[in-house]
């Protein structure tokens, strides 16, 4: 029932220190797309002052996610819930902060945009929309190895692929955000922070 992501204990710490930067010190932390619920795990027991809430579209990574909580036991850990990032409705009436890792190169762009979407109608000013993976960024030379990915990617699904973190911040523009911070991550990846305006 548990699923493995050996990315997962590579980018964990890493991740972890920009976090602590970023997230405000108590609240809810919604986290879009959290997959094995690896990170949930490891981020809920960094940050013991706020409330974690993994979800994911996938049945698979829903059942993941709950089986390596059970394991935890932590209590800011709530279970997993169903969330389609596309869909029109959401699952929260409010969040504290938004956190999306490796999703929006692995979706179609309409769940960055619904992605979006919820947080302008979920998270209060000052609170972040929290974006890692890869991007494609200009005037900025793309590793060969996320070129590679890219590709492979579109091979898999039309629909995905690398976006340009341009496009990306015009999204978040117009749903009332900016980009607040940029932060250079390991094998390729970069953290993009976005706070309503």
């Amino acid at each position: 029932m548990k699923r493995d992501a050996p990315a997962t204990a590579r980018n964990s710490a890493p991740i972890a220190a920009i976090l602590r930067k970023e997230l405000p010190p108590r609240g809810l932390v919604l986290e879009v797309a959290s997959g094995t619920g690896q990170h949930a795990v490891f981020f809920a027991r960094t940050f013991p002052h706020l409330d974690w809430q993994p979800s994911d579209l996938d049945r698979s990574a829903l059942a993941s996610i709950d089986a390596y909580a059970a394991e935890a036991g932590l209590d800011n850990l709530r279970p997993a819930i169903a969330f389609d990032a596309s869909a029109s409705r959401y699952s929260l009436a409010k969040a504290d902060a938004v956190l999306c890792i490796n999703m929006v190169h692995i979706s179609p762009w309409e769940a960055t945009v619904g992605l979006f979407g919820h947080a302008a109608a979920m998270l209060d000013p000052e609170s972040p929309v929290i974006l890692y993976g890869p991007y494609v960024e200009q005037e900025m030379e793309t590793a060969p190895s996320n070129l590679a990915f890219d590709q492979s990617l579109r091979a898999r699904n039309p629909s995905w692929g690398l976006r340009r973190a341009e496009a990306v911040d015009e999204l978040a523009r117009s749903n009332g955000f900016e980009r607040t911070a940029r932060y250079v991550m390991p094998a390729n990846n970069v953290m993009l922070i976005y706070r309503r305006t």
